[in-house]
């Protein structure tokens, strides 16, 4: 093992990455909320701040998966669509089968200079937790409650409000509505079955009514779909714990560009439009099972350097103070403020670490798995 290996995978530096994390994300939440007196003043400017303000938080996560650990990704996707990328509004569609697809998705959205302003449907209970939920918050993301009757209204709503945005975004959609685990697509397929429908080996059944609302909302707004559909080569499964501990793995990607105005306006036809999409996508895993490739050619958009300029920037602005209180608390000698202090270092780490842990497959959403679910939300 190389000594930039045995770097990486120290306590000291995983503590250091987490507390350069946490605080510039509390700064930068203070900052967004010191943005609400603009909000009074000029809509628009806000949204554009608020963007830069949430790059900040975002592409420290898209750093550490591409400067730090290394990970590649290559883009299979059609040559005539790829200039298209990044300017135009679209939404993208993801399979939900690993513990980093969302880092994934973010990863694809800098690519192409997007992740500032990209959105999401997340579930309401995060609006409320620091750092990732704040920033939502002032990005306008769509939260929902996963109940279809309180939902229909309140995620109408805030969906019609992103047809002004300012900037070019991607809404990122996972259709499923919660992450692939054997138990959870068994249920699926339960209900597939019952449904007529056929089944699938790779995905969990799409909720249809989450996509045909987002589709209809945002009509004559969003350009087009990106259908993608993500795998990792030597059959690995990431974590994010596996990327603060700096290892490499390598992402493919396949991206289909599907104009809007082909999908149907009518809900039942928008359903088996996606389902239709959904067994399509299927087809294109069980080809990379058996192949270790997706159809049509590929392309790697090079990284950025800003996710790692903005790394550097909270890096070197907030280790200083660190590193002089540390050298204050060593100079004065006192054994009860030392311990006091690893103490709460080991507590912050014990925390950041339970954190990480909430994304790990055995740990998802047991949405999926309720007698309720077998209604399919259809």
């Amino acid at each position: 093992m190389s000594l930039v290996q045995l770097l990486k995978g120290h306590f000291l530096i995983h503590l250091i990455i987490c507390y350069v994390f946490l605080v510039s994300g509390l700064i930068v939440n203070l900052l967004q909320l010191c943005t609400l007196p603009l909000w009074l003043v000029s809509r628009q400017l806000a949204r554009k701040v608020n963007c830069r303000l949430a790059y900040c938080i975002s592409s420290q996560m898209v750093a550490a998966l591409e400067w730090w650990s290394g990970t590649e990704c290559t883009l299979y996707t059609d040559p005539k669509s790829f200039p298209l990328y990044g300017k135009e509004n679209a939404i993208v569609v993801l399979n939900h089968c690993f513990e980093i697809d969302f880092l994934c998705g973010w990863t694809f959205c800098e690519r192409f200079g997007v992740l500032g302003s990209s959105k999401v449907l997340a579930k309401k209970e995060l609006a409320y937790v620091p750092i990732i939920g704040w920033m939502w918050y002032f990005l306008e993301i769509v939260f929902c409650k996963r109940k279809w009757e309180e939902d229909r209204k309140t995620v109408a709503m805030s969906l019609q409000k992103l047809r002004d945005y300012p900037e070019n975004y991607w809404f990122l959609l996972h259709c499923e509505g919660t992450r692939f685990t054997p138990k959870k697509h068994q249920i699926s397929m339960q209900v597939a079955e019952r449904k007529g429908l056929p089944k699938l080996k790779y995905h969990i059944l799409p909720r249809t009514k989450g996509f045909w609302m987002t589709v209809q909302n945002l009509r004559g707004a969003v350009a087009a779909v990106y259908d993608s559909t993500l795998n990792f080569r030597n059959n690995e499964t990431p974590t994010l714990l596996g990327i603060l501990h700096g290892k490499k793995y390598h992402a493919d990607l396949y991206v289909r560009r599907i104009p809007l105005d082909l999908i149907p306006e009518d809900e039942s036809e928008c359903a088996d439009w996606l389902h239709k999409l959904y067994q399509e996508k299927d087809s294109f895993q069980e080809g990379y099972m058996q192949t270790g490739r997706y159809p049509g050619p590929t392309l790697s958009p090079p990284r950025r350097p800003w996710s790692l300029i903005n790394w550097m920037f909270w890096s070197c602005l907030l280790l200083y103070p660190l590193g002089l209180f540390l050298l204050q608390l060593v100079s004065s000698g006192s054994v009860t403020t030392i311990l006091v202090s690893v103490a709460l270092c080991t507590a912050a780490s014990v925390g950041v670490r339970w954190m990480i842990g909430q994304t790990e497959i055995n740990r998802s959403s047991k949405y999926g798995e309720s007698k309720v679910t077998r209604q399919n939300n259809n």
